[in-house]
């Protein structure tokens, strides 16, 4: 048997493997009623490799993420798993992400409407706060935007005002409880 867990997922494909994948895929396109033998295919296809040019292979590169813009505030079931997740480390030291996340989902949908609320309300504030600050980034341009977006460059009464309101909804919270 294998080392790891059994469930682990894959990891990512070579290069090579992707092109070999895709060779194969065009070869059944054109000819989808014959079979292959594996060795000449391989060898067919690792010679249509070398032949490619480096620009060729180098493949596409995604839209890169600006870094100063807003983050995308967490749903409430991660403000939910963001708060019972060291709970479950600390009772189950030994479970792996996976099965921590299942058990995470099972509670959240054990949870009822009237206990899911804190944590949908919170959402939604975040959500509020994030349209704010990403129209404010949008309005301002991206390079402007991200030198005063940084917590070091902000006013100190906006740092207050964010700590009173942190303040205050945890003291919602304990008052729930």
């Amino acid at each position: 048997m294998g080392k790891g867990h059994p469930n682990k997922p894959r990891s990512k494909m070579s290069s090579y493997a992707l092109f070999a994948q895709n060779c194969q895929e065009e070869h059944k396109k054109k000819h989808p009623d014959s079979s292959v033998n594996f060795v000449e295919f391989s060898k067919k296809c690792l010679e249509r490799r070398k032949t490619t040019s480096a620009k060729e292979k180098k493949g596409k590169k995604g839209k890169k993420k600006d870094r100063n813009a807003p983050r995308r505030p967490p749903s409430a079931f991660f403000l939910f798993c963001s708060e019972h997740r060291p709970k479950i480390k600390s009772g189950h030291p030994g479970l792996f992400v996976v099965e921590t996340a299942k058990k995470l989902g099972e509670m959240w949908s054990g949870q009822s409407a009237k206990d899911k609320q804190p944590y949908e309300q919170k959402a939604v504030k975040l959500e509020e706060r994030y349209e704010k600050g990403i129209a404010a980034y949008r309005a301002k341009g991206k390079s402007e935007a991200g030198k005063k977006g940084s917590k070091k460059n902000k006013p100190e009464d906006e740092e207050e005002e964010e700590e009173k309101e942190d303040e205050d909804e945890e003291e919602e919270g304990e008052d729930e409880e």
